[in-house]
């Protein structure tokens, strides 16, 4: 049986996947004005962000960072990729932490306009990650 920290980068790919198709629901569901749907999916999509970062953070402590391979072309793509990801990925705590908020406390004038970045901002974190998982760990670059 492989190793915990062989098995959680797929793990991690999992839940951001999960993530950004309950942020595209969530998003399909407030446009029809399903507001129960809504909400259930975008609290999905911040319980799978909260697995994938306590998984991504065990991930790193068990096993360090994995070196990107890759050569030519592939190698500005892929770290122009996780730049913009990881950069990213810091700024969307806080919106997301924000919208939520603003949600909860029905302040909803103000959750729309700050969800309009939130939004395809996680969605991009989310998906880029799912991209940087496979560039690191199932592309075959020799």
């Amino acid at each position: 049986m492989p190793a915990l920290s062989s098995l959680l980068p797929a793990v991690n790919a999992s839940l951001n996947t999960a993530c950004a198709l309950f942020l595209l629901a969530g998003y399909r569901f407030i446009r029809r004005g399903r507001i129960s749907a809504h909400r259930f999916c975008m609290s999905a999509a911040f319980t799978f962000s909260v697995f994938f970062l306590a998984s991504y953070l065990t991930h790193h402590a068990l096993h360090g960072s994995t070196r990107f391979t890759g050569t030519g072309w592939t190698r500005p793509l892929y770290f122009s990729i996780l730049i913009s990801h990881t950069v990213l990925a810091v700024v969307i705590v806080p919106l997301v932490l924000r919208t939520f908020y603003l949600a909860r406390k029905n302040r909803f004038e103000s959750h729309r306009r700050i969800a309009q970045w939130t939004f395809p901002l996680w969605l991009y974190v989310s998906v880029t990650g799912v991209v940087v998982y496979w560039m690191l760990y199932r592309m075959s670059w020799k």
